[in-house]
C-alpha cells in the first residue's frame, strides 16, 4: 500500500515504516548479521549480543524453528512472507511480533533475508485499518473520492464509478466539472476548496446533483469532505464521501409540502381562493402545471349533484409553462369531460389515477385538437388526476402535469397529491357550505332592508348600512322610509341588541311591525308604545336554553313623521341617539328630544316632540354604531358628526360619504365594531298652489258646499274629468262627518301624483265599511267611496280624526 493512504485513518502510523519498525538482516544460515536500534528497543538485545546469533535464539521455543524455516522457504519461493511469531525479550518476557521477511540475493548468488518487525498489536490494528480502507474503495456503497490540491481526482471507489458511469482508472486527472453540470460542480468545488484551505471538515452537506450525460435526471446527495496530510504534516489533498439521499430527500420534501399545505390551504372561506391555494402549493415543487376543476354546483356554492359528474368548471390554474393560456383551458371555462377520459374514470371510481404511459394527457381534449397538439409538442408529460371528495361527496378533481422533469410521477407522488386533495376538499366543502349559509343570510338581510328608497315628494333621501361583520353581512340595525297619507312620510331608524342572523331576524319582525303601525297612522309616541309591547312579548316567547340562540333583551328606535304641507315634524325615540337637524343656512344642532326607555322594558311612557322645519333642512337619523365606531368619547363623535353635516348644500350622497370618512375611517381596526345605519333626509315643502283647505260649518248644507268647492278647485287645476267622482266622495265623507262627528268640518284637497281628499272632524269614532242589505236605506256610502278610490283610510289626531282618500290623477271616473 502506498504511504499517502495512511492518512485516511486516525489510528497509528504504519508500524513497518522505517523510522518505527525494528529491522534485522539474516545470512543464508539464519544468523543475524544486521541489527537496528529499533530492534534493540523492541527485544532489549544490543547489537554486540544480537549479531552472530542465530535467529532461532530469539524465539520462545525452539519448536518454533519449523515456523521460521517455513517462513524462509516461502520467502525463497514467493519473495516475501508476513506473519506473527512469538519472541523472547532479553528480560525473558514473551513478545508477539508481526514480521515481514523478504529474500535478498547478492551478486555471488548468496541468499539473505531482510526482516522488519513491530509489536503484533500495532501490526494487526494497521492491517485492520488497511482492510477497512480497502473495503471503502472496493465494496462500500458510499462514494469515496480523493482529490489532489489542484482538485483533480487521484482516486475514486467503485460507488463513484457506478454513479459517473466512468471506469475507476479513468477518473484520475479529471475534475468534478467533467461529469457534473456546472451548477452542481461549482458547488462541490467551492466546498472542496474551502476544506482544503481552512482544514475544517464539511459534514453531510445536501445538494442537487445532475450528470452532464443526463441533466434532466436530478439526484440529491449528501457530501462530507476532510483534508488529508502525510505524517510530516504536508497537505496531500482532500477526501470526499458522497451518499445518494434522493429518496430520503424526496420523502422529507413531501413531508414539508404536506406541512406547507396544512398552513396555506383553507386560509379563507372562499371556494375560488381555496382552489387557488391548492394549485399554488403543488406548483412547482410537485408538478409543472396544476388545474382545479369543480362541479358546476360546487363552484356556485351549492350542493354537489352526484348524478351528474360529466361537467366541471375550471376554478384555478397554476403553471410554470411559458404559454399556459394556449395549452390550458382558462379559469371560468366550463368543461365537458369525455366518458372515456382519465378524468372521467377518476370521478367515477372516486380514486386517484396515475397515467404512466401518457394515455390521458390529451384525452379530454377531443373537441380541441389544436390545443391537444400544443400539449403534446411540449414533450411526453406525466399526469395524475385526483378526485376532490369530502363527506363522501365528489366536489371536483385535481389534475397535475409534469413536463420539465424527465422522471414521471411515482406512486409516492400520487399519495402526496391525494393528501393535498383530501385536505383541500374539506376546506372547499367548508367554504361551499359557508357560501351557501352566507348567501342565505344575505338574502334574509336584503329581504328585510329596503333595496331602494322610492322617491317621495316630502323628502330627498340618502342612506348607508354597514353590518358589524363584513363576512356575514347581516346585523340588527335597520332604517325605513314609509309613505303615509296626506303626502306625509315616516322616517325610521332602529337597532336590535346583538348582531348576526338572529338579530337580523328580530329586526325583520320589528320592521314589519313598524310598517303595520305606520299604516294605522298612529302618532310617533303611540307607535313606540305598541312596539315596546311587541318586543316584550317576543322576549317572553324565547327560552334561554340554547347559547346559539341568544335571548332578545331589547332594541332602540327613532320614529319621525314629516308633513310637507304644514312643515311639521313629529318625533319620538326609545333609548335611541337623538337626531341631528341642519338648517338651510348651515346651523347644526342635536334635536332636544325626550330619550325614552329602550324597547322591551315595558310600562314606561314615550314622549313626542314637534318641530317646524324650513324647506331644505337636513334631518340625520343614525344608530349608535356610527358614533361608537371609534375608541373615543361619544360627545367627540357627535361633534364630528355635526361638523360633517354642516354643509347642507352638498348632495346627500356626498354628505353620507363625508360622514363615513369622518367617523368610520378606522372601523376595520375596531374590535367592537357595531352595525351602522345612517338615514339623511332633506325636507321639501308642497307648493301652496297644490293644496286647497276649507273649514265647513256643521250644517245640512255642508255637503253641497263641499261639492261646490271641490268642483271649482278641480276646474282650476284642470282636472274636470275627476269632478264627478270627487264630488261623490266629498259629499259622502262630509255627510258622515255632519251626522256622526262634531265641531267644525275640515276639507283639504292635495294634488301631487294623486288627488288626495281629506275630511276632518272632532269625533274619534271610526267609520266602518260594511255591505248594506237590500232593504237598508243607508250604509252604502263608504262602500261607494272604496270603489271610487285607489286607497282610503282614517288617521287620528289629538283633536279628532281625518278620513282620507287617494285617486290617481289619470284615473277615469267609475261608471
Amino acid at each position: 500500500m502506498d504511504t499517502p493512504m495512511t492518512t485516511f485513518s486516525e489510528g497509528p502510523e504504519d508500524p513497518f515504516a522505517v523510522r518505527r519498525a525494528a529491522s534485522a538482516v539474516l545470512d543464508d544460515r539464519g544468523t543475524v548479521i544486521g541489527w537496528s536500534e529499533r530492534a534493540e528497543a523492541l527485544l532489549g538485545y544490543p547489537p554486540k549480543e544480537a549479531l552472530g546469533r542465530t535467529a532461532l535464539g530469539f524465539l520462545i521455543d525452539f519448536q518454533d524453528e519449523d515456523v521460521v524455516m517455513d517462513a524462509l522457504a516461502v520467502c525463497l519461493r514467493d519473495g516475501g512472507w508476513f506473519g506473527v511469531v512469538p519472541a523472547r525479550h532479553r528480560d525473558g518476557q514473551r513478545v508477539e511480533l508481526g514480521c515481514r521477511a523478504r529474500a535478498i540475493t547478492r551478486g555471488d548468488a548468496v541468499c539473505e533475508w531482510f526482516l522488519v518487525a513491530a509489536p503484533a498489536e500495532e501490526v494487526i490494528q494497521w492491517e485492520r485499518d488497511r482492510s477497512v480502507l480497502d473495503g471503502l474503495f472496493r465494496r462500500s456503497p458510499i462514494g469515496l473520492s480523493v482529490f489532489a490540491p489542484d482538485l483533480s481526482l487521484l482516486r475514486v471507489n467503485r460507488a463513484i464509478s457506478k454513479f459517473s458511469q466512468i471506469p475507476v482508472e479513468q477518473h484520475r486527472g479529471l475534475h468534478v466539472s467533467d461529469f457534473l453540470i456546472q451548477r452542481d460542480s461549482d458547488t462541490v468545488e467551492r466546498q472542496l476548496a474551502e476544506v482544503l484551505e481552512t482544514g475544517r471538515s464539511s459534514i453531510f452537506t445536501e445538494q442537487p446533483c445532475a450528470l452532464r450525460r443526463d441533466p434532466g435526471h436530478e439526484m440529491f446527495v449528501s457530501i462530507s469532505a476532510f483534508r488529508i496530510k502525510d505524517p510530516s504534516g504536508r497537505i496531500l489533498g482532500v477526501a470526499q464521501t458522497v451518499e445518494d439521499v434522493t429518496e430520503r430527500y424526496r420523502a422529507r420534501h413531501r413531508l414539508a409540502l404536506l406541512n406547507e399545505a396544512s398552513a396555506r390551504i383553507g386560509t379563507t372561506l372562499d371556494v375560488a381562493r381555496t382552489a387557488n391555494e391548492l394549485a399554488e402549493v403543488a406548483v412547482p415543487d410537485l408538478a409543472d402545471c396544476v388545474s382545479v376543476d369543480l362541479l358546476e354546483p360546487v363552484a356556485r356554492g351549492e350542493e354537489p349533484i352526484q348524478e351528474v359528474l360529466g361537467t366541471v368548471r375550471r376554478t384555478a390554474i397554476r403553471s410554470v409553462l411559458p404559454d399556459t393560456p394556449r395549452v390550458m383551458y382558462p379559469v371560468g371555462r366550463t368543461i365537458h369531460i369525455p366518458p372515456e377520459s382519465l378524468q372521467a374514470r377518476c370521478l367515477a371510481q372516486r380514486r386517484p389515477v396515475l397515467d404512466t404511459h401518457q394515455e390521458g394527457v390529451t384525452g379530454w381534449l377531443p373537441e380541441d385538437p389544436e390545443r391537444a397538439e400544443r400539449v403534446l409538442s411540449l414533450g411526453n408529460p406525466s399526469l395524475m388526476v385526483v378526485p376532490l371528495v369530502a363527506r363522501g361527496l365528489v366536489l371536483g378533481l385535481l389534475s397535475l402535469w409534469r413536463w420539465r422533469r424527465s422522471e414521471p410521477f411515482e406512486e409516492d407522488d400520487l399519495t402526496l397529491a391525494a393528501e393535498f386533495a383530501s385536505r383541500a376538499a374539506v376546506c372547499i366543502d367548508n367554504a361551499r357550505r359557508y357560501t351557501q349559509q352566507h348567501d342565505a343570510a344575505l338574502t334574509l338581510q336584503h329581504s328585510l332592508l329596503p333595496h331602494e328608497v322610492p322617491a317621495h315628494p316630502a323628502v330627498e333621501i340618502a342612506h348607508r348600512y354597514l353590518p358589524a361583520d363584513d363576512t356575514t353581512g347581516v346585523g340588527g340595525d335597520w332604517f325605513d322610509v314609509i309613505p303615509l297619507s296626506g303626502l306625509r312620510v315616516a322616517l325610521v331608524v332602529g337597532d336590535v341588541v346583538g348582531r348576526g342572523i338572529h338579530a337580523a331576524a328580530t329586526m325583520g319582525r320589528l320592521r314589519t311591525a313598524v310598517h303595520t303601525l305606520a299604516n294605522l297612522d298612529l302618532t310617533p309616541d303611540e307607535v313606540l308604545s305598541r312596539l315596546d309591547d311587541l318586543v316584550d312579548r317576543l322576549a317572553a316567547e324565547q327560552e334561554p336554553t340554547d347559547e346559539r340562540f341568544p335571548q332578545i333583551i331589547g332594541a332602540t328606535c327613532l320614529y319621525a313623521v314629516y308633513d310637507p304641507v304644514s312643515r311639521q315634524c313629529a318625533l319620538a325615540r326609545a333609548g335611541h341617539p337623538p337626531p341631528v337637524m341642519v338648517t338651510p343656512d348651515g346651523q347644526v344642532h342635536l334635536v332636544d328630544l325626550p330619550a325614552g326607555p329602550p324597547l322591551g322594558l315595558g310600562g314606561l311612557p314615550f314622549e313626542a316632540a314637534e318641530l317646524e322645519l324650513a324647506e331644505g333642512s337636513l334631518l340625520a337619523l343614525y344608530t349608535d354604531g356610527l358614533i361608537q365606531a371609534r375608541k373615543r368619547d361619544v360627545d367627540e363623535s357627535l361633534a364630528d358628526l355635526c361638523e360633517a353635516l354642516s354643509v347642507p348644500t352638498r348632495s346627500l350622497e356626498e354628505t353620507c360619504r363625508v360622514v363615513g370618512d369622518a367617523l368610520l375611517h378606522d372601523r376595520q381596526t375596531d374590535d367592537v365594531a357595531d352595525d351602522v345605519a345612517l338615514l339623511i333626509a332633506r325636507t321639501r315643502v308642497l307648493p301652496k298652489e297644490k293644496v286647497a283647505t276649507w273649514e265647513l260649518p256643521v250644517e245640512p248644507t255642508a255637503a253641497a258646499q263641499a261639492r261646490e268647492l271641490a268642483g271649482s278647485q278641480l276646474t282650476e287645476w284642470g282636472l274636470e274629468e275627476m269632478i264627478f267622482t270627487t264630488e261623490l266622495i266629498v259629499s259622502e265623507l262630509v255627510t258622515n262627518a255632519y251626522r256622526y262627528g262634531g265641531g267644525p268640518i275640515g276639507l283639504r284637497l292635495i294634488r301631487d301624483g294623486h288627488l288626495i281628499c281629506e275630511v276632518s272632524d272632532t269625533s274619534s269614532t271610526s267609520p266602518h265599511l260594511r255591505r248594506a242589505r237590500t232593504t237598508d236605506e243607508g250604509g252604502r256610502g263608504l262602500f261607494l267611496v272604496a270603489q271610487l278610490t285607489e286607497r282610503w283610510g282614517t288617521r287620528y289626531t289629538r283633536d279628532g280624526k281625518t278620513i282620507w282618500t287617494e285617486q290617481p290623477l289619470l284615473a277615469t271616473p267609475a261608471e
